[in-house]
């Protein structure tokens, strides 16, 4: 099967699934590769560099890992035959540094603001930052919970193919629950609406990081239109 996958695909695919084995295995032995390589906020004490690659590679459970790669390998492997392996390879980092920028910018505010209300109040976020546990307090509480809660997943780059994808075959046939026939642009488009709707009305049990789905399909959108204008002649 792996024979029939492009290069850069099947590359991608098989360092998803060995950051996630090294994964279960660490967790086993007390190591959390997630909080070292899940994407703190900028200005959480967490956040490194290395983290802005990473945690693309990382993956909450099997089912995040399973649903990820499944939809990444039909359709990448598909829009990377098209271009070649070099501009699929830049398609999809900007796409997952792009979901990355834009989770980070209203997370980024968020922070500084709970920063402000905790200060005023009188409290020390130097002290805050090296809390491990929650406490009677929901500000604080609700501060820790953000500076230690990592981002992790290929979603936000994944989003970013699913629009190019739609983009380019919007009448493209899928059957969801390998029954129901649906088209790619209804498909996705419904799928964007209903990640639109979880950022304007959130609900604080969902932890899916649904700014990055957005930031990586407005990346992927605005890479593929721009491409097939600039390469009208030799663009699908």
């Amino acid at each position: 099967m792996l024979n029939n996958i492009p290069q850069v695909t099947k590359n991608l695919l098989i360092l998803n699934i060995m950051f996630f084995v090294a994964t279960y295995f660490l967790e086993i032995q007390g190591i959390n590769l997630i909080q070292e390589f899940g994407a703190h906020y900028v200005n959480s004490p967490l956040f490194e560099p290395f983290q802005v690659v990473t945690h693309f590679f990382m993956h909450a459970d099997f089912f995040h890992i399973l649903f990820n790669m499944w939809i990444f390998v039909i359709l990448g492997a598909h829009l990377e035959k098209i271009w070649g392996p070099k501009r699929f390879f830049i398609f999809y980092l900007v796409s997952a540094f792009a979901a990355f920028a834009l989770f980070n910018i209203i997370g980024v505010y968020e922070i500084e603001n709970l920063k402000t209300q905790i200060t005023d109040k009188g409290f020390s976020i130097d002290e805050i930052d090296g809390l491990r546990t929650l406490t009677s307090n929901d500000l604080i509480n609700k501060y820790l919970i953000m500076i230690n809660t990592p981002m992790v997943g290929a979603s936000g780059a994944i989003f970013g193919v699913m629009a190019a994808f739609t983009i380019l075959f919007p009448n493209t046939v899928f059957y969801l629950y390998f029954a129901i026939p649906v088209k790619a642009k209804y498909l996705v488009g419904a799928y964007l609406a209903y990640t639109l709707y979880m950022i304007i009305y959130p609900n604080e049990l969902d932890n899916t990081a649904h700014l990055a789905h957005l930031g990586g399909a407005i990346a992927g959108g605005i890479m593929v239109l721009y491409w097939r204008k600039k390469d009208r002649s030799n663009f699908w």
